[in-house]
């Protein structure tokens, strides 16, 4: 079952080089046009950087905030929500919103090796999110926890 979210349509998706600009961001916490620029691989020119920085404003990624005659740029959101967003959406747009289709494709034998402490960790993680289904299942069926008006 998928779940829709207002955060996951808030930011349209990044192309690569607004990804690059992201991560120089989220290891820095704030940067100028001057220090992406420094950061990215094969940078592009002063103005294209500046101007995908805008372009990511715009997009609700990021804001900033005036130093002196520069601005400071800083994500918007947590890395980690976004990255909960992203992945949200490519769930829903290629593996039609299944999550274990999604967990198929990733740990099939030619996408990875997955370590043996991986795989107790995933093992965890399915085994957790059954315990919370079951104990969901036994709230909704069992009628002494139902609220009661007075």
């Amino acid at each position: 079952m998928s779940r829709r979210r207002d955060d996951d349509l808030a930011a349209p998706p990044l192309s690569r080089r607004e990804t690059q600009i992201m991560d120089v961001l989220y290891q820095s916490g704030a940067a100028s046009v001057a220090d992406v620029l420094a950061a990215l691989p094969d940078p592009p020119g002063y103005s294209s950087v500046r101007a995908l920085l805008r372009v990511l404003e715009e997009k609700g990624h990021v804001t900033h905030v005036e130093d002196g005659k520069r601005y400071v740029y800083q994500p918007v959101r947590a890395r980690q929500s976004a990255a909960r967003s992203a992945l949200r959406q490519v769930v829903r747009t290629f593996f039609a919103g299944s999550v274990a289709q999604t967990v198929a494709s990733l740990i099939s034998p030619a996408e990875a090796d997955l370590s043996d402490e991986e795989l107790v960790r995933l093992q965890t993680l399915i085994a957790e999110a059954a315990a919370r289904r079951s104990g969901a299942a036994a709230t909704d069926e069992d009628p002494q926890t139902e609220a009661r008006e007075p």
